[in-house]
């Protein structure tokens, strides 16, 4: 362990990629970061804390070697420089400190450079935590990088296939009891009949692991798995991992809104349709608006009849406290 006059030892390394986008374009990408969930592959979900137009405070939930991890995190923009420096302000061990930028250069008309820079240390300075912070940097450095430059560049096609839609269920009963039931999603198979099977994780306190087997109507079992960020008592965000063939991407948002003596309670969804594998799933004649509506109609199904449920168990809990 170091002693206090034992300077602190700071890491630095770089990862860059070039994208066939315009700078600006590529510069507002990174620096929205609602949209951070559906072009980074880690990151399962980003909330602002504080926010003024240049300077903000963000917490971000993420998988780093496999294991999901949330942290807090400053962000200084400058948009006149295509930069975005970042300094983690609550950071989860092994990670003592974490900071960096994001830098963005025009290096021909419709061509950037984006380079990613970090700056880091392991708690105690502990080769072992720094091994793995090193193995995660360069794991997701990579694979940010990579989506980025995919999402920009098949921008053109991301209208037709990136959709979101929403169902929502009116409720007479209490949002903390509707939120309970969605948020304690390791029992739902015994309370869903569309689920067979759930293997559910909670190792810390509103970051879930879910991976659950759904039956289809067909009867054939689907296996998926997702990250959950909690939000007692108003909000359940989550992303899949795992995916179906005609999805590169799927998150969601339940939500629990009280008024009027009731609960408006509503699951979102946002996707991306995989358009290699249209044909092969729905048929060599399938076009992609075939695909939106096969897929809201699944997705729409389940989410309906969750909400179904979960309204059934609020209403029974009202009229027994009524």
């Amino acid at each position: 362990m170091p002693t206090p006059s034992t300077p602190a030892t700071q890491h630095q390394v770089e990862h860059e990629i070039t994208v066939s986008a315009p700078a600006d374009a590529v510069y507002r990408m990174i620096a929205e970061v609602r949209n951070w969930p559906r072009i980074f592959p880690p990151t399962i979900y980003v909330d602002y804390v504080r926010k003024t137009e240049y300077d903000e405070q963000i917490r971000i939930w993420a998988t780093a070697n496999g294991e999901a991890k949330s942290w807090t995190s400053r962000r200084m923009l400058q948009p006149e420089q295509r930069r975005v420096n970042f300094q983690q302000l609550v950071s989860s061990p092994p990670v003592a400190s974490m900071g960096g930028a994001w830098i963005i250069e025009e290096v021909a008309p419709g061509e950037s450079r984006v380079r990613l820079l970090h700056e880091y240390r392991s708690v105690d300075d502990d080769p072992e935590g720094l091994s793995w912070i090193d193995q995660a940097v360069d794991r997701n450095s990579r694979s940010e990088l990579a989506a980025l430059k995919e999402n920009i560049e098949a921008a053109h096609l991301a209208s037709e296939l990136t959709f979101s839609f929403e169902d929502t269920v009116r409720i007479d009963g209490r949002a903390e009891d509707v939120f309970d039931f969605i948020n304690e999603a390791g029992l739902w198979s015994e309370r869903l009949p569309h689920v067979a099977k759930v293997r559910f994780e909670e190792d810390e306190k509103g970051l879930q692991t879910l991976e659950m087997d759904t039956v289809a109507k067909d009867g054939s079992t689907h296996t998926t798995k997702s990250y959950r960020v909690t939000f007692p008592y108003h909000g359940i965000a989550y992303k899949q991992i795992t995916l179906p063939a005609l999805l590169t991407l799927h998150t969601g948002y339940w939500t629990f809104a009280e008024s009027d003596g009731g609960v408006a309670a509503t699951s979102q969804h946002t996707v991306v349709l995989n358009s290699e594998n249209i044909s092969r799933v729905l048929g060599p004649d399938a076009t992609v608006a075939d695909a939106r509506e096969y897929v809201r109609t699944a997705l729409s199904t389940n989410s309906r009849a969750t909400l179904g449920h979960a309204k059934a168990y609020a209403e029974a809990l009202a009229r027994k406290t009524g």
